[in-house]
Formats: C-alpha cells, structure tokens, sequence
C-alpha cells in the first residue's frame, strides 16, 4: 500500500453562531425582570447607548440636539430628548445675569440703603406703614415661628418633592435568623454556648426546622453532644414555638408544651402522626386511651398548631408577576392581544454623540472602540425590537389556537404543541419554546405562562376530537368535588365516567393526575369527609346539651 499526496477541494455548508446571534436567541428565553437586568448592564457599558425618555426633554445650552432613534419593543419611533431642529430657549440658566436688567438696575440693587432710622426718616413715616403683612402673610409666619406639632413637620414625613420615596421609610425586614440571634444574644452569656447557638441558628431552615442529626455539629465545634443537646433546648425556647425542631413531631411537641397541653394522651397522638395521616381514628383512639369526643377535640388541637413557624420570617422577597402579554375581548366578539409596553425596555442609539466623537478621535484604537459600540447598540435595538415582535406573534396564535378556552372556560382547552404553533407563524420549534419560556399572559380568566396553554392530547372514546390533558384534569377534580360523601368515587369509577363523557383515559393516568393535583386517594377521602360529616352532626347535640344544662331545674 502507497502513500501518496494530493490536493482536494470540497465545499460544504454549515452553521456558525456567532456571538450575536447566540445573544439574540438568549434575550428571546430571558423573562421580562431578567431582560431589564440585561439592559442596564449594557447601559452602563455602552456609551453611545441612552435609555429613552417618556417625554420630551429641552435641550441643554450649548449642545446639539440629539436625532431621532427608534425605541427597542415597539413599531413606533420617536426622538429621545427635543425637538429635532434644536432649537434653544431665548433666557437659559447658564447666561448672562445682567442682559435682562434695564440700565442702572444693578447699582439701584447694590445701594445701601442704611440703617432702619434713616430709611423711616427718608420716607417721613414708620416701616411698619409702608410695609404692612397681609392677615395671610401674618398668619403664614405666625404658623412659621410656631414649634411644630406633628411628626412629619420634623422632616420625617411626606414631602412634595417628586424625588421622595416612600420605600426609604420602611423598616427592614426581619429574617428568622437574625431574630433568632437577637434572643440568642440575651439567652446566653458564655462564649462557648453563644457560638454553638450560632451554628446552630445557621443550620435553620426557613420554615424553622434543623437537621436531623447533629452528631457533626458537636464533631465541627469540638463540643460534646451533650453541651450542643443543652444548647438546643434553650433554642427550642425561642419565639416562635416551634422553631429549631429536628422533626414535626418535635415542632408539635414544643408548642403543645407552651400551651400546657403536652399529657401523656397528646404525646401518644404527636408520636403516632402517620396514623393521623391515615385516617385511622381508631387506632389513635386505642393508643390515647380516650373516647371519641376527646379524641376530636385533639385533632382539632393539633391542626390549629403550625407546622412551619419558621414562615412567619420572609427569608426571601417575593417578586409579583408581571404578564408579559395583555388578550382582552375585542369589539367584534374576537381578542385583542397587545404586549405589555411597561415591561419593553426602551433604548436608543445616540448617533449624533458618535459623529461628534468620529470628527475628534485621531487614535485607530479609539476609532475601533466606538465603531464596535455604534454596532453593538444597533444590533441590541433591534434584537429587541424582533423579540418584542415573535412574542406578540406567538402570543397571538395561541389566543388563535386556544379560542375555546378565552371563551368557555378550561373544559374547552384544546391539546396543543410546540410544532403547531411553530408551523402556523413559520418559525422553528425551538424558538417558540425559548419564546413561550418565562412568558406569562393576563386574561379575562387570570393570569397564566405561555407553556400552560401548550397541553397533551388524550384521544376520544368514540373516535371524535382529542381531548386536552388540562381539561381532563379540570373533569377529574369537578368529579371528586361533587361527589357524595356516603359514596366516594375510585378510580376505576372515575374512568368509566370519563369514558361515558367520550374520554378515553387509563385508570393509571387518572391516579398520576389526581396526585398531581394533590387530592388524595378515595381511602383518605371517605375518612376525611366522614369524619368531617360527624364533626357537624356532633356540633349541633352538644350545642343542645348545654342548652338543656343551662335550664334552670
């Protein structure tokens, strides 16, 4: 076998994702907060991008007047500061202080007038005559030199300046942590138990609760267990009852002993929950050693306990959702769907300050600098401008597809995917998902994400249209809730309803989609509705029987 050399030419085609384009198709999945956290990262590091202001601002003296740009999530444009012809107001801030007095003002101002003798003798009559307070005037200073009443005249209240923020006065937010820390700080005095007590208040969940093993803590301080043990029961002391517990059993235990209310029948109850979550009064009955009035009246005690104290505290702040999309009914019985204007982020690009700047710049480094700026501002314009454009595109095809449920409700959803859509508005499947990710839509029915709409099919038991998975859902949860408490459905009696109905389902769906629901199984529903259903029946004899003791013999 040879080896031999020679020349080959071969052409082929292939994708290259250039470092705008992969930015391009990242703005399309960021959400709306994410996307204004974006933008002010690149306001900050692009000179020769501006944000857009809401209204027309005057030009400042001795500058040009910026041109017109277009604004990114929008079809409209607009200038961003002005008027275009840059015209200036005849009186600035900056000019000149003596071209609006009339000859001879400025040394009439500068005179000195003398001492208040001389100018009551100069004038042949009191001050107090020729400059008489109005009673509103005197009022006015009277109210001035008087010592103020009320908290906000001490400058701690409302002001009228447009720059006052009513944010800065609130106090800031307790967390669990620190408020653990503070009682830990009073609890004790030792440096050695102090810092145990912190380790172990970092250990705390948010919902208040510690690991259950603590042997490393004790290993990593070089404590013995039984000072951390000793530690730990001062913690369990601390508000709120309940907090620095290992297990829910712990957690109850504490607040049932703050309560006063930890004998030996409640401890068996708390040491037995999984039976409580079973339903199985009967067993409890049996291990308390009570009858069923006393057992109920645990029950009841028990749920009014909290099982997660520790949420009291917010450890974290909650962002409220902002849709994205707005569909509201139209006049001629269809949907009108508009982008939400206040989540577009509105960016301009200052081409003026670039042409001032080409005329200086003598350095090739300098040049290229703001040349890759001037293209980057360009490209991010218009990136967004495309972006805000596929969301209403896309929106509007769901609103299309999902005409149903805008209509009637979530029975009427119909099963939809990522290639319907994609192939009705002629885009990849791929951007429909980035677009629909983090996206939320206000409708006359709520609010919902983009991808709820998106639902599986499940066929049709006599051969008809498919059904969607999330009105299945919606027919399951609309049996249960009506179902009579003397007859609880299975699952199996679920299917062969939803099968009357024209739904073909498997009995192992049904229970997937139930749990995923959270609704328990028919075993715990005909325990709790039963024992709900004795709970009221038992109401209304003891309510008679105190009537009949309050009787006077």
């Amino acid at each position: 076998m040879a080896l031999t050399q020679r020349l080959e030419f071969r052409q082929s085609q292939s994708l290259v994702m250039t470092p705008q384009l992969m930015q391009a198709i990242k703005l399309l999945q960021l959400s709306n907060l994410d996307l204004s956290a974006f933008v002010e990262e690149e306001l900050e590091r692009n000179p020769l991008l501006e944000r857009a202001s809401d209204g027309p601002e005057p030009p400042v003296a001795g500058e040009p007047s910026p041109e017109r740009g277009e604004y990114a999530g929008g079809e409209e444009q607009g200038p961003a500061y002005g008027d275009e012809s840059g015209s200036e107001p005849s009186e600035m801030a900056g000019g000149s202080a003596g071209d609006s007095f009339e000859p001879g003002q400025e040394d009439w101002m500068n005179r000195d007038l003398g001492s208040r003798t001389e100018i009551e003798q100069t004038l042949d009559t009191p001050l107090d005559n020729v400059f008489s307070e109005e009673p509103a005037e005197a009022a006015a200073r009277t109210a001035q030199d008087a010592a103020p009443t009320a908290y906000t005249e001490w400058g701690g209240g409302a002001s009228n300046d447009d720059s006052y923020n009513l944010e800065a006065f609130v106090a800031a937010e307790v967390t669990l942590g620190s408020h653990l820390a503070e009682q830990l700080a009073v609890a004790f005095t030792g440096p050695a138990q102090r810092m145990i007590g912190q380790y172990l208040i970092d250990l705390v969940d948010e919902a208040g609760y510690l690991p259950p093993d603590l042997g490393q803590a004790a290993e990593r301080l070089g404590a013995s267990p039984a000072e951390v043990e000793a530690v730990l029961a001062v913690l369990q002391k601390f508000d709120p009852p309940g907090v620095c517990a290992r297990n829910l059993s712990e957690c109850l235990a504490i607040q049932l002993r703050e309560l006063n209310r930890y004998d030996p029948a409640m401890q068996a109850l708390v040491e037995h929950l999984d039976l409580l979550a079973k339903r199985d009064i009967a067993s409890l009955r049996k291990l308390c050693g009570v009858d069923d009035e006393d057992i109920t009246d645990m029950i009841g005690e028990i749920r009014r306990l909290d099982p997660k104290p520790g949420l009291k505290f917010g450890s974290s702040r909650t962002q409220t959702m902002v849709p994205d999309v707005y569909v509201r009914p139209g006049p001629d019985g269809g949907w009108h769907v508009e982008l939400n204007s206040d989540t577009l982020p509105r960016v301009l690009v200052n081409q003026v300050y670039y042409t001032e700047l080409s005329k200086n710049i003598r350095k090739d480094g300098d040049k290229s600098y703001f040349t890759d700026c001037l293209q980057n501002a360009t490209w991010l314009v218009r990136a967004l401008d495309q972006r805000a454009r596929t969301i209403l595109k896309v929106a509007t095809e769901i609103v299309r597809q999902q005409d149903g449920f805008f209509t009637h409700g979530v029975a009427h959803l119909r099963p939809l995917n990522l290639k319907a859509v994609a192939d009705a508005i002629q885009m990849h499947e791929s951007t429909v998902s980035r677009v629909t990710a983090n996206k939320y839509m206000a409708t006359n029915r709520g609010s919902f994400e983009l991808k709820y709409f998106f639902t599986a099919s499940i066929a049709s038991a006599d051969g008809g249209e498919a059904h969607s998975a999330e009105a299945v859902r919606h027919h399951i949860r609309q049996l249960i809730d009506a179902e009579d408490p003397a007859m609880i459905l299975s699952d199996d009696t679920i299917v062969e309803r939803l099968r009357a109905t024209g739904i073909d389902i498997a009995r192992r769906t049904v229970a997937k989609y139930r749990e995923a629901m959270r609704i328990p199984s028919s075993v715990q529903r005909r325990r709790d509705k039963q024992s709900m259903l004795g709970n009221a029946l038992s109401a209304p004899a003891a309510s008679s029987d105190r009537s009949r003791d309050a009787q006077p013999a």
